[in-house]
């Protein structure tokens, strides 16, 4: 399993945009520091209040909205699914952070959630290329 560890200003607001584009919660591994988002059986966001998030590292801890360290990716099935995934995160509070890019078999687009953690959304159109 992958877990990927954000964390996070409002909690309420990235649990909401995460909700937002369709992701399940995991109460029991959530609380009032965290929410436990599950993408799929293999991934898992947990969004940590930035007091928990510290704990975790000796280092400071980064402000996504001011420096880049992490692109997250996550793969659809299809330009509609690339499309209707990036309409949901901006519903649901998030940003747009770069346009269309397209590379022959690949379609991408890339959003920003609420604190600024980057997700690029990919359909690679394998069967035509």
């Amino acid at each position: 399993m992958i877990f990927v560890n954000l964390p996070v200003t409002d909690l309420a607001s990235a649990r909401a945009f995460y909700e937002g584009l369709g992701f399940g919660v995991n109460d029991m591994f959530s609380d009032e520091h965290v929410v436990s988002v599950v993408v799929s059986d293999t991934i898992c966001v947990m969004l940590l209040d930035q007091e928990r998030f510290a704990a975790f590292t000796p280092l400071p801890v980064s402000d996504a909205r001011s420096s880049t360290q992490v692109l997250h990716c996550l793969s659809a099935s299809s330009r509609a699914e690339v499309d209707d995934l990036v309409a949901r995160a901006l519903a649901a509070g998030g940003s747009e952070f770069r346009g269309v890019q397209e590379d022959g078999p690949m379609y991408g687009r890339a959003v920003a959630d609420p604190d600024g953690h980057v997700w690029e959304i990919l359909h690679m159109d394998l069967v035509d290329a």
